[in-house]
């Protein structure tokens, strides 16, 4: 795993580099251009081919360019992407984020419990919809604040949540009161279950 991510890290650094040398040489790199360079992580068009990596397709313009300026300055925890975000300027990073919102989002195509899916309904409606629309589907419009959940990689979802708790990525306050009281209530099954619940939804 560790090699593969090598790989992918290389490649598209490799990718960034004959980006930059191409648009040093004249022109301006176009989005399409510069999205290529995901493509070995995040699938065509944002789609992840999974499944440690999110798909970043439909992704609102204000959270793809939080999210990678975050990775760039390093307030995100990350094993490539701190790197790989470096490479931009704020003026692509916009250009990316506006390539990919545009970009239809494909459900990740994977097993699921289909009676742990029915209780993470419930427990997502209960804990997550104020924050997470519409079962954790893609949300539009400029003050799109969260992630699509509905649809992502389970490895990716456990891998994103085990970082928040262990301390490796801040986590937002209503975020940290809700999943404490997931816990308390419905234990480490519980959690399994909402994840359960966005792996059905294909």
């Amino acid at each position: 795993m560790a090699k593969q991510a090598m790989n992918l890290a290389l490649t598209a650094g490799a990718l960034a580099l004959a980006i930059s040398t191409a648009v040093s040489a004249g022109g301006t790199a176009s989005a399409s251009m510069l999205s290529n360079t995901c493509d070995g992580c995040h699938g065509r068009n944002g789609n992840s081919f999974g499944p440690a990596s999110p798909s970043i397709a439909q992704m609102e313009k204000t959270a793809f360019v939080e999210a990678m300026q975050a990775f760039k300055s390093g307030d995100t925890y990350s094993t490539i992407m701190g790197r790989i975000a470096k490479g931009y300027t704020d003026k692509e990073i916009e250009r990316m984020a506006g390539h990919f919102a545009a970009r239809k989002f494909v459900p990740a195509k994977q097993e699921f419990d289909t009676g742990a899916a029915e209780k993470g309904a419930r427990l997502h409606d209960k804990y997550c919809e104020k924050c997470h629309e519409d079962g954790g589907k893609p949300i539009a419009g400029e003050d799109a604040e969260y992630y699509l959940l509905a649809g992502q990689w389970t490895p990716y979802l456990t891998n994103a949540i085990a970082d928040f708790r262990e301390g490796r990525r801040k986590m937002p306050k209503k975020m940290k009161k809700k999943l404490d009281k997931l816990i308390k209530k419905e234990g480490e099954k519980g959690l399994a279950a909402i994840n359960a619940f966005y792996a059905s939804q294909q």
